[in-house]
């Protein structure tokens, strides 16, 4: 307790009342009058103490973001042991599973949103199928005239591949934080299937919205400087 005091700089009672509250786990008892403080501690602790000195949170906010944080044990395997196999095989489209980048007959530049996008070229220059239809679908783009010249470029597929990447990881989390435990492995599968073209939708509808909301917001600038 006295070398998790010094590494926190949180005093006793405080920390044996974040104990009792929840805020930290149990320490591991060696002795009925000792145990032993982990890392876990002294980084829990400095959390909630920047928490309550830099934004001012209740302990009820700090208790809440801390168990957002411990949301990745709901990512492990365990919750639904084969629902990540038979949904990848469900969502997978009936062709070939991989394509032959030189075949796909693409311009020169778009090589380059392989790194922006992340997609692993195999030893024998072929990419997944999946990873084949979004460079089709960037072709597309650049056909209506979204190219290199105007400014569309890598970085902002970067922006999407990061803000998607952080919006998945999300999304799974609260899944099966909130599946597993209530609903059979067979039923979150099919909710987990129907659910991804209806979000897909779901956020294609947001998206038009908040688009066009930026526009009206533009005209009323507009209007506003006349």
């Amino acid at each position: 307790m006295r070398d998790l005091e010094k590494a926190s700089g949180v005093g006793r009672e405080t920390i044996r009342f974040y104990i009792r509250e929840g805020l930290l786990p149990e320490p591991d008892k060696t002795s009925p009058n000792s145990a032993r403080y982990s890392e876990i501690h002294v980084t829990r602790l400095k959390a909630i103490k920047r928490l309550q000195e830099e934004r001012f949170l209740p302990l009820a906010v700090i208790r809440t973001l801390l168990e957002a944080d411990d949301g990745d044990r709901w990512l492990m395997p365990d919750a639904f042991p084969m629902l990540d196999a038979l949904l990848a095989q469900r969502l997978e489209e009936a062709g070939p599973a991989r394509v032959l980048l030189a075949d796909m007959d693409l311009p020169g530049y778009q090589h380059g949103h392989l790194d922006d996008l992340m997609i692993p070229l195999g030893e024998d220059g072929t990419i997944a199928a999946r990873d084949a239809a979004i460079l089709r679908t960037l072709q597309r783009l650049d056909d209506i005239g979204f190219t290199p010249e105007l400014g569309f470029d890598g970085g902002q597929l970067r922006l999407y591949n990061v803000l998607i990447d952080w919006l998945t990881a999300q999304e799974i989390r609260h899944f099966l934080q909130h599946t597993a435990g209530h609903v059979g492995e067979a039923k979150a599968i099919e909710m987990a299937e129907e659910g991804i073209s209806v979000i897909n939708e779901l956020l294609g509808q947001l998206r038009t919205r908040a688009l066009l909301r930026k526009l009206a917001e533009r005209r009323r600038i507009a209007n506003d400087n006349h």
